[in-house]
């Protein structure tokens, strides 16, 4: 009979293989360095998750994180509310806060159109959009954040269509993106060129 790994630590390992980037043999070794851990790490880092999983959401109104009923982004009152800013995912608020240049609110979709995936407008944050952005709305410009994958410009073209009303005008990030990327894969200094010398559409 082969010897392997207690039950408790497949199971482990079989939790870890699901995380994004972590395959197999990366998947033990982390399994492996918790065990070795003295300074209770396991315990520490299954903390972290519980209240993670337990105070953490997304606000249903722009779709970025949300601690315990608390949305930071809509309740930053020194922000542009008449710049919006539309993103794929949470992360991308980040990578953009990052460069500095970006002082308006913000839009997550949860996503982009990806008829292969099965993701559909229904699937995604874009009836909010555009009530935040429809008629009585302080808006009047629409920044598209969203990747230069098909994905990404399937979406862009999609949001167009849906956000046509007078005096809101509708812009792109600027080219300098990486070809076929998101928003996370870019550096701050392309992201502040590429916010810098945005384009109408």
């Amino acid at each position: 009979m082969a010897i392997d790994f207690p039950d408790s630590v497949r199971e482990l390992v079989t939790r870890l293989k699901k995380l994004p980037g972590v395959g197999p043999r990366s998947a033990e070794r982390i399994a492996v360095w918790l065990i070795n851990q003295r300074s209770g790490e396991a315990g520490l880092l299954s903390g972290a998750l519980a209240k993670v999983d337990q105070a953490v959401s997304l606000c249903r109104r722009c779709g970025f994180f949300m601690d315990e009923g608390a949305c930071a982004a809509c309740a930053a009152a020194d922000r542009d509310r008449t710049v919006m800013c539309v993103v794929a995912q949470p992360t991308d608020v980040l990578s953009i806060e990052r460069t500095g240049q970006f002082k308006g609110r913000y839009h997550v979709l949860g996503g982009t159109l990806s008829p292969l995936d099965n993701v559909t407008p229904e699937d995604l944050n874009i009836d909010e959009l555009c009530r935040r952005c429809g008629e009585g709305s302080d808006v009047t410009e629409v920044v598209l954040a969203l990747g230069s994958d098909v994905e990404g410009e399937a979406t862009s073209h999609y949001l167009v269509e849906r956000l046509v009303r007078d005096g809101l005008q509708v812009t792109r990030l600027a080219h300098g993106l990486p070809a076929g990327g998101g928003i996370d894969h870019a550096d701050p200094l392309t992201l502040m060129r590429a916010f810098t010398d945005r384009r109408s559409v």
